[in-house]
């Protein structure tokens, strides 16, 4: 019998928002920011064990090392890989 992950979120906010509530990650959830125009997600933290998201993790750490100046994770890959990377973490 198999489970299902929380799906990912595609979180809108605009950047003239000025209450920092409004930009946090609900509890279970993490903001990772995702492509050339840094687009926000909220995702699953039962993500963060995965290894296809593990190598996710790693390219981050070797491009921006551990300073994320949005105040979440900022991921180096297309929005598209994102996309399909975690499409197939929400079927398993």
């Amino acid at each position: 019998m198999g489970f299902r992950l929380p799906a990912i979120r595609r979180a809108s906010f605009s950047a003239s928002q000025s209450s920092s509530k409004s930009l946090e990650a609900p509890k279970g959830y993490l903001a990772v920011y995702v492509g050339e125009k840094q687009m926000r997600f909220l995702i699953p933290v039962s993500y963060l064990n995965q290894p296809s998201f593990q190598d996710l993790l790693s390219q981050a750490e070797e491009e921006f090392g551990y300073d994320h100046p949005l105040g979440g994770l900022t991921i180096p890959c297309s929005e598209d890989a994102f996309r399909q990377i975690t499409s197939r973490l929400n079927s398993l």
